[in-house]
């Protein structure tokens, strides 16, 4: 893939993961359609993006819409004539145990994490297709590979973001686009600060749980950009992002039913 003078449609680029994906391609000469829920900080990221000398279009969106979704290829087509690369990274965090997450933000994660992955793709890959050499990238996450106790949404979000994507590359292996899926492991950006909680969960209990994320959260997502785009100029179709994401995919290769045994806070129990 090359990356100069490509035109890339990026989701969740207001911050994180993605606002360094935006910044490291646009030094690369990439051309970007930006996509964030947040209009400032999505404009944000387009004033440091346009300093490379690039062009920008801001498309301040909920993802979760799916007419919004269904009207994004028009809008791209007409600042940017074409599109080269589809990155689907945008995610939210929820946790609690099954039992304790309502049906409402199970359906929220779901919307946002896997449905949006699926509208976008279909919006843009007849997009992708016009062009000699194409990629999608889905984002999914450690919880792809692995799923620790209190992250039943967000597992469940990030495995089908695996299966789709695993299935779709082999769908469209003889055409010019290509897939990747990307599992991140603890990369400190604010997912975990910004996650739904259950209602009646205590604030010694946030406290906790945050302190324990922070203690995981450690890559800077400049370094976990340069992984990923990395894997995307290589046409990898899989990027482990981090020493945290290699083992524990390796560990469940070996041990696919009884790798946490091994890693007991993985398998704890609420409170």
């Amino acid at each position: 893939m090359q990356i100069n003078e490509s035109v890339a449609v990026l989701t969740g680029a207001g911050s994180g993961i993605g606002r360094a994906l935006a910044l490291l391609m646009a030094e690369q000469g990439c051309h970007l359609a930006l996509v964030d829920i947040n209009p400032a900080l999505l404009e944000e990221t387009a004033i440091l993006a346009r300093a490379h000398n690039v062009r920008v279009s801001e498309h301040p969106m909920d993802v979760s819409r799916r007419e919004a979704i269904a009207a994004l290829p028009d809008s791209v087509m007409a600042e940017h004539g074409r599109v080269d690369l589809l990155i689907n990274n945008a995610g939210v965090a929820l946790g609690g145990h099954f039992d304790q997450v309502t049906t409402e933000d199970f359906d929220w994660l779901m919307a946002i994490n896997f449905d949006a992955v699926v509208c976008m793709t279909r919006a843009f890959l007849p997009l992708l297709r016009q062009r000699p050499a194409a990629r999608i990238v889905n984002v999914s996450s450690l919880f792809g590979l692995v799923t620790p106790a209190g992250q039943t949404a967000y597992c469940a979000s990030k495995f089908a973001v695996r299966g789709f994507s695993n299935a779709l590359r082999l769908e469209l292996q003889d055409t010019p686009v290509g897939v990747t899926v990307v599992h991140p492991g603890g990369v400190a950006t604010g997912i975990a600060t910004s996650a739904r909680l259950p209602a009646g969960v205590s604030d010694a209990e946030k406290a906790r749980e945050l302190d324990r994320a922070s203690k995981l959260l450690r890559m800077p997502p400049t370094r976990a950009a340069e992984i990923i785009l990395a894997g995307i100029c290589n046409d990898r179709a899989r990027v482990l992002v981090g020493n945290d994401a290699r083992i524990l995919a390796w560990l469940e290769r070996l041990m696919p039913v009884n790798y946490w045994r091994l890693i007991p806070g993985l398998a704890r129990k609420p409170g």
